[in-house]
């Protein structure tokens, strides 16, 4: 895998599981969390791009 594909799908992870907890429980910065998603989908497609390039 890509490294930055994989960075992608860290940061995705990472702001899914920001959001369901800003869902159950109020935080400071939750709305980080959909930056988070939108950089880390575009990192993932990036990265996937990159793999099929020659």
């Amino acid at each position: 895998m890509h490294p930055v594909a994989l960075a992608g799908v860290v940061c995705t992870g990472l702001a899914l599981v920001g959001y369901v907890l800003g869902q159950v429980a109020a935080y400071p910065g939750r709305a980080v969390t959909l930056t988070g998603l939108m950089v880390g989908t575009a990192l993932l497609l990036v990265g996937l791009a990159a793999e099929g390039s020659p």
